[in-house]
């Protein structure tokens, strides 16, 4: 099996420490940064706010309602925030990195996934990416707005 990586990154208005705060907060924060109709629902199970947390939320992809349940950690806490689904192991993280002596923030969003290998993982890799990366901008895009307000 292959692995297929999917990014999208945008400047945030907003000092670096915010923001990850926002994106960390499941409870309160994370919900507002999603962007519908692909994001339908989330559901935080344990906890709420970084490492431990976890959550169930539903997306609408390609026509279809599909339920996830994710782990939340930390591997760079205050940096880096990921999101594990329990059932494939793909994992989605968020990096924050401060930017114009931290004024505002360079925001990414980046899924791992696996894929076959060969022309089959290839074109599942393809698809992928066209899927996942519009929704990503409009997160951003989404999350940019609540700092502009």
């Amino acid at each position: 099996m292959a692995r297929h990586r999917v990014t999208a990154s945008k400047s945030i208005p907003a000092p670096a420490q915010e923001v990850y705060a926002l994106i960390a907060d499941y409870q309160n924060g994370h919900a507002r940064m999603l962007p519908k109709p692909y994001f339908v629902s989330l559901t935080v199970e344990q906890s709420g706010i970084g490492a431990g947390t976890v959550i169930n939320f539903q997306m609408r992809l390609m026509g279809q309602l599909q339920t996830f349940r994710s782990a939340i950690t930390e591997p760079e806490p205050g940096r880096v925030l990921a999101e594990t689904v329990l059932a494939t192991g793909a994992v989605t993280t968020f990096t924050v990195e401060p930017q114009e002596n931290g004024q505002s923030s360079q925001v990414t969003i980046a899924t791992e996934t696996t894929v076959r290998d060969g022309l089959l993982g290839k074109l599942e890799g393809f698809f992928t990416t066209q899927l996942l990366q519009p929704i990503y901008v409009k997160e951003l895009a989404q999350l940019a707005g609540i700092f502009t307000r």
